[in-house]
This record gives C-alpha cells, sequence and structure tokens, in this order.
C-alpha cells in the first residue's frame, strides 16, 4: 500500500470520527451544523397534517372572533392558504399577543401569525419569514393633492395622533429643517377627520393599518412617497424550523406572484371587514 493512500485511508476515517463527534458531542441541535439539524416542528406537523398557528383574536382586520366565537381576519386565510400548499390544514390557537413567544417556545404551537412585527431581540430564539405586510406609517393627502413628496410640505400643516410615532417623524422632518406645521389630534380617526375637513391639515401622518382601513370604508385618500418608517408583519417559528422556513418562504412568494395577498388585502380591507374575507 502506498504512502498517499494509507494518508487517504486516515484522512477519511478521521473526517467519520468527526462527524460522529459532531452528532455525540452537540447534543443540542443548535450547536450542530445545519445539514445534521433535523427539523423536528416540520416532522411533527407532517405527523398530524396540521400547522398550528397561534394568534391573539384582538386585532381587526388581521385576527378577530365572528358572530359564532371562531376565529376570522387576513392572518387567519393567510394561515389557511399557506397550509394549503403544503397540503395541510392550519389549526388557530387562540393565545394573549404578549404570551405568544412563550407559548411558540414550549412547542404549544408552530408558529406566530398574528400581526407580528419583526423584532430582533428575538432572533436569537425565533426565525422570521419575509414581510406579508408593512404597517408602517405613511404621509397621506386627499386625492387631488398637490402633495406628492416630503418636500411638497414646506409651508403645509401636518396632522399627527399626539405622542404617536407619527408624532416623532414630524419633529423629526422640523429638526431637518423641513418648514412644517404639526396639528397634534388626539386619534388616528381625529386625523382623517381633518384631512377630510380640507381646512385644518393638509396632510397627515397615519399607521398603513388605520389608512388601509380609511380606503376601504371610502375614504378619498392616497398614501404618497415612501414608507417614514418600516414595521413588518412576519411569520414567526423556531429557529430550529428550517424545513418549516423554507417551505414558508416558497409558499409566501407563490401566493404573492399568483396575486393572494393583493386579494387578502383588498378583502379584508374593505367596508365589509368584519363579515368575510376572501370567498
Amino acid at each position: 500500500m502506498t504512502t498517499r493512500r494509507r494518508w487517504l485511508i486516515a484522512a477519511g476515517a478521521t473526517a467519520v470520527l468527526v462527524a460522529i463527534g459532531l452528532v455525540v458531542f452537540a447534543q443540542d441541535e443548535g450547536r450542530l451544523p445545519s445539514f445534521l439539524r433535523r427539523d423536528t416542528t416540520w416532522q411533527a406537523m407532517q405527523g398530524r397534517g396540521t400547522w398550528r398557528v397561534g394568534l391573539d383574536p384582538s386585532f381587526p382586520p388581521f385576527e378577530m372572533l365572528d358572530q359564532e366565537g371562531r376565529p376570522v381576519g387576513y392572518d387567519v386565510d393567510l394561515a389557511q392558504a399557506l397550509a394549503k400548499t403544503w397540503g395541510m390544514e392550519a389549526e388557530i390557537v387562540a393565545v394573549g399577543f404578549d404570551s405568544l413567544p412563550d407559548t411558540l417556545k414550549a412547542g404549544k404551537i408552530d408558529s406566530i401569525v398574528s400581526a407580528y412585527p419583526f423584532d430582533e431581540r428575538l432572533t436569537q430564539d425565533f426565525a422570521f419569514s419575509a414581510p406579508y405586510f408593512d404597517a408602517g406609517v405613511r404621509l397621506a393627502v386627499r386625492v387631488g393633492s398637490p402633495i406628492a413628496t416630503i418636500a411638497d410640505l414646506s409651508g403645509r400643516r401636518v396632522g399627527v395622533e399626539w405622542g404617536s410615532v407619527g408624532d416623532m417623524l414630524g419633529r423629526q422632518m422640523q429638526r431637518d429643517g423641513v418648514d412644517v406645521t404639526l396639528v397634534p389630534l388626539e386619534t388616528p380617526a381625529d386625523l382623517l377627520e381633518a384631512l377630510a375637513s380640507q381646512q385644518e391639515v393638509d396632510a397627515i401622518l397615519i399607521d398603513n393599518v388605520a389608512l388601509r382601513q380609511a380606503q376601504g370604508a371610502g375614504r378619498q385618500i392616497v398614501a404618497v412617497d415612501e414608507p417614514l418608517e418600516s414595521v413588518p408583519y412576519v411569520i414567526v417559528m423556531p429557529r430550529r424550523a428550517t424545513e418549516l422556513h423554507r417551505n414558508l418562504e416558497a409558499s409566501l412568494k407563490l401566493l404573492q406572484a399568483e396575486g393572494h395577498l393583493g386579494n387578502l388585502e383588498s378583502a379584508w380591507f374593505s367596508d365589509q371587514q368584519t363579515s368575510g374575507g376572501l370567498p
């Protein structure tokens, strides 16, 4: 046997021992290389044929209870559509919003689909999908307004909800040199009324959820320019659920390409939002 062949055999044996050692000594799967990890969440889902989704049914139109006490809403329809692409059913589990991460960590649900904003502090334990909705602050004006960008606000009056992120962003505009007068109001409804009056304010800073609800109810207002601050809603899953994550991303892209996400938004942000979603 040549020296080269002996070296190759020894190297191969060493590689095998290293792989075995990784499995034996790294009992916590979080310490294993990704190619050696098993996605037990996805395996359990396949065994049950269901995707257990946690949500807090108190945030319409994303999640709420219908007259019979059943969870309905944008997120419920989204979860059902995603599960369908995997040949599964979505099993909706009602959980208080603040308890959702602990419930997921305890393995009582497989994912959170509950208008959940991306939270970098949770990345040590959880993985996040791509955003499916952005609830960030928008600059909104009446249809036909000459205001098309933040630069057009010079000399204008802008309504903000007192103490909100929009209020903070408006003050930042002033610090950045934009000649704008802020008009603080109590609620998003007050902002919308002030804008409709065509006297109190020329534009408003409002979160995209309230804006889309107002548009669905027939308000003649539009968002202009880019969001002033992004608040992406994402789906949360265990960090080790790599197969679930991969399948979830593929299915979200599919629903986006097929126009399903747009249809969901149109359905649940209409004036019929409390009674129905997609037919």
